[in-house]
Formats: structure tokens, C-alpha cells, sequence
């Protein structure tokens, strides 16, 4: 397998700029996951390395050698799209062989591949079918194996769990990343999906508006935001925030005061300097607010969501900010107007700027 490496990537439509200044290096190997929300540009970019795109400027490498005027079908890539795409009067050994036939590949070679492929993906006894006798998750792991008999140097994933319902995506996100490890493949996936994006990738590129905001493993990326964005696009639920206001520094210790708090402003150390009166946001993870804490808030709930081992318990505070605690049992609270007391450990908040850039 081969990696790729994307330099000062650049993709307009006439005056339209939709990717700006992209540079990426996805290892040999790697599952590298693009997220971000819709109308990110993270398709775009995915069809801009399978050559359905041209690059209006920059340059792409895959296995060290420039692609950006090679044909898709020389790149050494295979893509699978969200649509199937299968042929609906081919079975499936004659859909996954069918790119091979178009290559003029020996058939026994093909039969060879489809075999195995078929071996890999558990479609072995399902060869001989049309694709309106499969569901959705057998469909889609034909389009897989369709991919995998060329022997790409890359795959290319475009949403493709998008179209199946939730237990089929569940259940399709496993197959995926056992096949990443029995390949040991270079995987580019698109999604707009961050728990898919955190259960499967090496690596996370999480885009907005054709920018890249941060890239990192994706522990790294919940426990390490760069920004506000960041912190509210990875976790689910996502991050609280809570408006606060400087109120005193010392040092590397800087105490802010937040509306929604019944005790006094909570103490945070940094390294960057920041000074009295400046606005911030203050952030805090569902697991990380509890019925105590140090810096404690008065809140009323509106919505508990009971999950058997877990519950999400949605409140407000009296300025009406909106935050959601994660508890391990939540029996006794109930929805609807009850005033509850949450609280949370200073050092475990995090703190960004008026411009949403995280202060550490």
C-alpha cells in the first residue's frame, strides 16, 4: 500500500473558492477520516484524489508520484461511493469482477480475486445472487469487494454507511475496520458522521468551509481542541459553553466569572496571558458536569433521556443557557422544571477566546 501526501491544495469553481490551501500527509497504512459539517468541502476533496475532480492548483502525490494529470483509472485508487452503484442484472461475482473484465484481466485471475475477496467480506455463498436479493449491508460489501479485487493503492470511502439504518451501520463500521487491519490498506473515508469518524480512524482531518481546522488522532482531537469548533463538532453530546468574563490574573492563573455559577469565579491556568474585562468561553463535556463539583451552577431541567446505563439530563440555567450532563444514573431527576445543583472541576474545563481560538 501507498500513501499520499497533499501540497497547498486549491480547488475553485470560476470565482467559487471551495478548497483552500490544503496539506495533508496520510501514511502508508492509514484510515484517515475527513469530517466536517455539511458543504465542508470534505467530498470534494475525496473526489479531488480520485481524479473526478481536477486540482486548480497545488499538487498530489500518491506513492510518492505526482497524480495530478494522470487518468483515474491510473492513479491506483478505488473509490465506493454512498449509492451502491451495483448492476442490478449482474450477480454479484459478475459485479465485483466487472472493473477486471473492463481491464481485460485473465478470467481465472478474476475468479481468483473475487474468491478471495468474497472469502474476506463473508459473500462467498452469496455470489450467485442479483443484488434485489441482498440488504443493504450485503449491497454495500459488494461495493467494497468491488473495490478491493483491483488492488488499489488507496480506497477511497465517500459516505458509503450513509443509505443503511442504525444497527447496519453499527455492524458495517466493524467490518470496515477489521478489513482495514486484515489489509493493512491506506483508507481515505469521508463522513459527516464524528462516531464514525472516532470508532474508525488513525487519523481525523476535520474540515469547515474547505479549510482544514485541525488534524490529529481522535483522542487527541476530544481531548485537545484547537478551537470552539473543534470542541463542539467532536463528542456527542457535544461540549458545553458557558459565556464568562475575566476577572483577575496572576501569573499563569486567570479567574473568570460565568453568569450561570452560584459560587464564586473559577481559577484556570494557562500559559498565554490574557487580561481583565476580556470576554471567554468557558467548556465543559457532559461527563465532566456531576451533582458536585467545585464550581457549582444552579440549573432546571427540561428533557432526561434514560439509556439504561447512562443517562443525558438536558438543562438550563436562569440566563437561559442551554447545557446536557452525562450521568450514570439519573432515577431521581425529573424532566420538565425541577432545579437541580450541577458542578464541575475547573482543571478539567477548557477556555477559548472571543474568537473561539483555545486559550492554554
Amino acid at each position: 500500500m501507498s500513501g499520499l501526501e497533499l501540497t497547498q491544495v486549491n480547488k475553485l469553481y470560476g470565482d467559487a473558492h471551495v478548497i483552500h490551501d490544503v496539506n495533508l500527509s496520510v501514511e502508508s497504512g492509514e484510515f484517515c477520516v475527513f469530517v466536517g459539517p455539511s458543504g465542508c468541502g470534505k467530498s470534494t476533496l475525496l473526489r479531488m484524489i480520485a481524479g473526478l475532480e481536477d486540482i486548480s492548483q497545488g499538487t498530489l502525490e500518491i506513492g510518492g508520484r505526482e497524480v495530478n494529470d494522470v487518468d483515474p483509472s491510473k492513479r491506483g485508487v478505488a473509490m465506493v461511493f454512498q449509492s451502491y452503484a451495483l448492476y442490478p442484472h449482474l450477480s454479484v461475482r459478475e459485479n465485483m469482477g466487472f472493473g477486471l473484465r473492463f481491464d481485460k484481466t485473465p478470467k481465472d485471475e478474476i475468479d481468483r480475486r473475487v474468491g478471495a475477496a468474497a472469502k474476506t467480506l463473508q459473500l462467498d455463498h452469496l455470489l450467485e445472487r442479483k443484488p434485489k436479493a441482498l440488504s443493504g449491508g450485503q449491497r454495500q460489501r459488494v461495493a467494497i469487494g468491488r473495490a478491493i479485487v483491483r488492488k488499489p493503492e488507496v480506497f477511497l470511502f465517500d459516505e458509503p454507511l450513509s443509505n443503511l439504518d442504525a444497527e447496519l451501520r453499527v455492524n458495517m463500521r466493524v467490518e470496515i475496520a477489521r478489513l482495514h487491519k486484515e489489509l493493512g490498506a491506506t483508507i481515505v473515508y469521508v463522513t459527516h458522521d464524528q462516531v464514525e469518524a472516532m470508532t474508525l480512524a488513525d487519523k481525523i482531518v476535520v474540515l469547515r468551509a474547505g479549510r482544514i481546522e485541525q488534524v490529529g488522532r481522535p483522542l487527541d482531537l476530544y481531548d485537545d481542541p484547537d478551537n470552539i469548533f473543534i470542541a463542539g463538532f467532536i463528542g456527542s453530546p457535544k461540549m458545553n459553553f458557558l459565556p464568562g468574563t475575566v476577572t483577575e490574573t496572576a501569573g499563569n492563573a486567570v479567574q473568570v466569572r460565568l453568569d450561570s455559577l452560584s459560587a464564586e469565579p473559577v481559577t484556570l491556568h494557562l500559559q498565554r496571558a490574557l487580561s481583565v474585562g476580556d470576554e471567554v468561553t468557558v467548556g465543559i463535556r457532559p461527563e465532566h458536569l456531576s451533582q458536585d463539583g467545585t464550581a457549582q451552577m444552579r440549573l432546571t431541567t427540561d428533557i432526561v433521556e434514560h439509556l439504561g446505563g447512562e443517562s443525558y439530563v438536558y438543562a438550563h440555567d436562569d440566563g437561559g443557557t442551554r447545557l446536557v450532563m452525562k450521568l450514570g444514573d439519573a432515577r431521581e431527576v425529573r424532566p420538565g422544571g425541577q432545579t437541580i445543583t450541577a458542578g464541575f472541576d475547573p482543571a478539567r474545563a477548557y477556555l477559548f477566546d472571543a474568537d473561539g481560538n483555545r486559550c492554554r
